[in-house]
């Protein structure tokens, strides 16, 4: 009986040793993928140490607590979120671009100022700048003849 009783304490014994050896392991991943995780979502390396130290003391509740106030996108997440609105920006507002040299150029220019490449034309009625391959003018409807425009090399 005695030996039976000294087999189950030694299980015991090593069966809490691997429980806690598990549960270091676990709670030091924790700590560690806390930390990696809130330097990707801040700058501020004052949240870096508060939210690292609330996960190594409080264990369990800790990692719980982080993951309800952790800031919700990573700072390349809105990095990209910030070039997408960019991108988006400057398609609603359609720079245009001389086909010669490249350069930004207004809507109402007939010439590019930078290398002097014909870009659009006057209509003959009422001198608004016309597209080169527009046939009409849609604002008067005076017909026009259309230019065929070769970028400069």
């Amino acid at each position: 009986m005695e030996g039976l009783l000294d087999t189950l304490a030694k299980l015991v014994f090593w069966l809490a040793l691997g429980a806690g050896v598990v549960f270091t392991a676990l709670h030091g991943g924790a700590i560690i993928w806390t930390f990696r995780d809130m330097r990707a979502r801040s700058r501020d390396v004052l949240a870096w140490i508060v939210a690292t130290l609330l996960v190594a003391l409080i264990p369990l509740f800790g990692i719980i607590v982080y993951l309800m106030l952790r800031p919700r996108e990573t700072l390349a997440e809105a990095y990209e979120r910030s070039l997408e609105q960019e991108a988006l920006l400057q398609a609603i507002e359609e720079p245009e671009i001389c086909p010669g040299c490249g350069a930004r150029v207004k809507s109402d220019y007939i010439l590019c100022p930078v290398c002097h490449t014909r870009l659009k034309q006057a209509c003959p009625a009422c001198k608004r700048p016309l597209q080169l391959h527009w046939a009409v003018c849609p604002y008067c409807g005076v017909s026009v003849t259309p230019q065929v425009v070769e970028p400069v090399e």
